[in-house]
């Protein structure tokens, strides 16, 4: 299963962060085994997801239980609801550029897949590389980090839109120390300079001081309609919060969406 997004190769490059950057022909998972490491290193091949040479404008399983595997899920476009660099704009969707290296696409990713007799698919996801620490940089200057993940994913529904919520873990562990020692599940509870019972328990502080590892949620939605790499169509597109700096910021919402490709078999 596997379809192509119809951007221009500007745009591609604006997404890479490189305005001379060539995107490299997709290739097909035969074709991909046949290279060896020096063919493929340094040529980007490797961050994306495999296409399909031919295929059908519908969805050939049959009503049974399959596993899924080679899981790869390539994005294409990354936005950031966030303030216009107008002011007092309303937020809305920022085009943003890359600032981490192209290691994003999730890959390898497994679990059970089941079509039931009345048409609809269910998907768990179980294992793989579920997650990637991504930075973009919005026009104005700021940075957001986020974790691009899938973990925990359940999807379900028509093969033409199936979709579900997954699991955003913390970016950074409980166990990460900020400058200042403070920590979610180790560290200081406050900053020494700040102590607990006097600035340090104004309202404003008390996120820094009081880390908060919690993950949050996102939601995706995955077409299989078509699997021909011509077709132009959005594969996948998903909708997840950013970074909260363990809580002391507001998360953002960021919209990603682009392919994705799998092998199912029994």
């Amino acid at each position: 299963m596997s379809a192509n997004s119809s951007e221009t190769d500007s745009h591609r490059s604006y997404i890479t962060g490189s305005s001379c950057r060539r995107v490299p022909k997709r290739l097909t998972y035969e074709e991909i085994q046949t290279k060896t490491y020096m063919e493929v290193k340094g040529t980007g091949t490797v961050n994306q997801c495999h296409t399909i040479e031919g295929g059908v404008d519908s969805f050939p399983f049959k009503p049974g239980k399959y596993s899924m595997k080679k899981f790869c899920r390539e994005p294409t476009s990354f936005t950031v609801k966030a303030e216009g660099v107008i002011k007092n704009s309303p937020p809305e969707f920022q085009k943003s550029k890359l600032m981490t290296r192209l290691t994003y696409t999730l890959d390898e990713i497994e679990g059970p897949f089941e079509v039931s007799s009345d048409g609809t698919v269910k998907f768990e996801e179980k294992d793989g590389i579920d997650y990637a620490s991504v930075t973009f940089q919005l026009p104005g200057g700021e940075c957001v980090p986020f974790l691009f993940t899938i973990k925990q994913l359940v999807a379900s529904g028509k093969p033409d839109s199936f979709g579900g919520q997954f699991l955003v873990p913390s970016y950074r562990g409980s166990s990460f120390l900020d400058p200042k020692g403070r920590g979610g599940s180790t560290g200081y509870d406050n900053a020494v300079a700040l102590p607990a019972g006097g600035r340090g328990d104004e309202e404003e502080l008390t996120k820094e001081n009081i880390k908060d590892p919690s993950s949050s949620t996102g939601k995706i939605r995955f077409s299989a309609t078509k699997s021909k790499p011509e077709s132009g169509e959005l594969n996948w597109r998903s909708i997840q919060p950013s970074d909260t700096d363990l809580g002391a910021k507001a998360p953002k919402d960021v919209k990603i969406q682009g392919i994705w490709y799998a092998q199912l078999g029994y």
